[in-house]
């Protein structure tokens, strides 16, 4: 009987025990962490801000605006809270924060954003600025000596030492995509981390070896000074690829267009201020380059990164986002077509399957935001809490266009630095005459779109005679059929000043019925 008491005691206990642990955990993560609360906010202040925005970034110098103390300024005076989570440029990581609401701002290249929503399946996040372009802050140079050319990239043996997933890497798939080097493929590609790694394979390379080096500023710089070092392609011969836009996560825009306009508002202010200031970002970039111990920056390196770089202001955002018409466009690509001629270059070089998008490009941006903006007026200059330095109203923007190539003499087209050979499929002529047949003509008019992202070169378009026969009738109709194809090219709307025709001997075979397109550009 004892021993029965005794056990019955001790399964009591035990009871107890878990009772009381229980409600000691109770306490502890329910009533405590409640009463704690109450206390907290009866003796604590209320926020000053209403509206947090998390920007997704990494440290390039285009991103300085964002990161600079007038747009964080003016958005706490709009109570709105600016922060930073900089991912390394992991464009994975940063697009999957956005659709997990973690951030609701981030910032991408166009490539990086639509490589990254095709692996994701989907895109949270919607275009509602364009940030910057570069123009020349990316580049592909090589020794002289070894590849004098993009065309001496036509080597199965070359190597194109890049950063995986960088801009620079994207300037490399538009060369793929747009030249006629079919020996060179993406297998080519040779990763390194960073531009600061690239330049270190640039220095230690055999100099007669074929390879090239993609890299930005001011490493391109940097890599110049080594002798023998040339530019075989920058971004400042491109127009609409290498773009940084500013990406929000689509249900915060459905929710609060009103904070995502103070953000787009706080930067273009920003922006116009520091344009108005001499040396105004180039002081930007020194400090924003120390702020995120990237590099340190003199003077020269910093103006070469800001020429590097073309921001984006007000009105050129219109232009891009279809809002302004005929001359209010200044020629600028709209954000829908640069859409599609990205992920045309990423199908060609088989970065992605297929169109992510099928065709629907203009589903990555929202235009409703600037719409509003521009309905109501809106100037940069005007203030709010008055950035330092800018009177209300100030100086009107312009769109900045390309400047019209000029015409040529015949001893300056000799001269022309070579390019290379565009990419084109043969073009078909009517047989023993410079007739073009419907596929011709539908290739050389896909040919001048692809050119409008190409303004800073000239065109030779090359008749080819065959060999044998009458070789003054053949040279005669290579150079119709060189005409012919120049004309298709002017009618879709580029510059007859930037054409020249020619003809020249080739091999028999069905190659000597085509023409080739060469570009040639004025040397850097």
């Amino acid at each position: 009987m004892d021993e029965r008491r005794a056990k019955g005691w001790l399964v009591a206990a035990a009871i107890w025990l878990v009772i009381l642990a229980v409600l000691a955990l109770a306490y502890r993560f329910l009533v405590h962490p409640r009463l704690s609360g109450r206390l907290q906010a009866a003796t604590s202040s209320p926020s000053q801000y209403q509206d947090e925005l998390v920007v997704g970034i990494d440290s390039f110098s285009g991103y300085a605006i964002l990161r600079s103390a007038a747009v964080r300024d003016e958005l706490k005076a709009r109570r709105i809270r600016l922060t930073f989570q900089d991912d390394k440029a992991d464009y994975t990581r940063r697009i999957e924060a956005l659709r997990a609401g973690k951030t609701q701002v981030a910032v991408f290249t166009l490539d990086s954003f639509i490589s990254a929503g095709a692996r994701l399946g989907e895109f949270p996040g919607s275009i509602v600025w364009v940030i910057d372009e570069t123009k020349g802050g990316d580049a592909m140079v090589a020794y002289q000596d070894a590849v004098g050319s993009l065309q001496a990239l036509n080597d199965p043996a070359t190597k194109l030492v890049l950063t995986p997933g960088s801009p620079s890497e994207f300037l490399a798939r538009v060369v793929l995509a747009n030249f006629n080097i079919p020996n060179l493929s993406a297998k080519a590609f040779t990763s390194a981390d960073g531009a600061d790694a690239v330049l270190t394979e640039f220095r230690r390379a055999n100099r007669s070896s074929k390879s090239a080096f993609v890299l930005w500023e001011p490493y391109v710089s940097r890599a110049l000074e080594e002798p023998g070092a040339h530019v075989l392609l920058d971004s400042s011969r491109v127009r609409g690829y290498i773009v940084d836009v500013l990406v929000v996560q689509r249900a915060f825009l459905r929710d609060k267009p009103q904070t995502v306009r103070a953000l787009i508002e706080a930067y273009a202010r920003a922006a116009y201020a520091l344009n108005s200031q001499a040396d105004g970002l180039v002081g930007l970039v020194q400090a924003d380059a120390r702020a995120n111990a990237t590099d340190t920056l003199d003077d020269h390196q910093a103006r070469k990164v800001v020429q590097g770089i073309h921001w984006k202001n007000t009105l050129e955002n219109y232009a891009h986002f279809g809002l302004a018409g005929g001359e209010g466009r200044g020629g600028l690509p709209s954000l829908e077509d640069m859409i599609g001629n990205v992920v045309e270059v990423l199908v060609r070089t088989g970065a992605l399957a297929t169109d992510p998008l099928s065709g629907r490009h203009n589903s990555l941006f929202f235009d409703q935001i600037l719409a509003g903006m521009k309905a109501d007026g809106f100037h940069p200059g005007t203030t709010w809490n008055a950035l330092p330095g800018v009177e209300s109203g100030g100086r009107p923007e312009e769109v900045r266009s390309e400047h019209e190539l000029a015409t040529l003499t015949a001893d300056q087209w000799e001269r022309l630095q070579p390019v290379g050979e565009l990419r084109a499929a043969p073009i078909a002529f009517q047989r023993g005459s410079a007739r073009l047949g419907l596929d011709g003509e539908r290739e050389i008019g896909e040919l001048a779109r692809r050119l409008q992202s190409f303004p800073k070169f000239y065109i030779r378009v090359v008749g080819l005679a065959r060999a044998e026969g009458d070789a003054e009738a053949n040279r005669a109709l290579a150079r119709d059929r060189a005409q012919a194809a120049a004309q298709v090219l002017a009618a879709q709307g580029i510059n007859i000043q930037r054409i020249r025709t020619e003809a020249a001997v080739q091999s028999t075979g069905a190659e000597a019925q085509a023409v080739t397109f060469i570009v040639g550009q004025l040397p850097y």
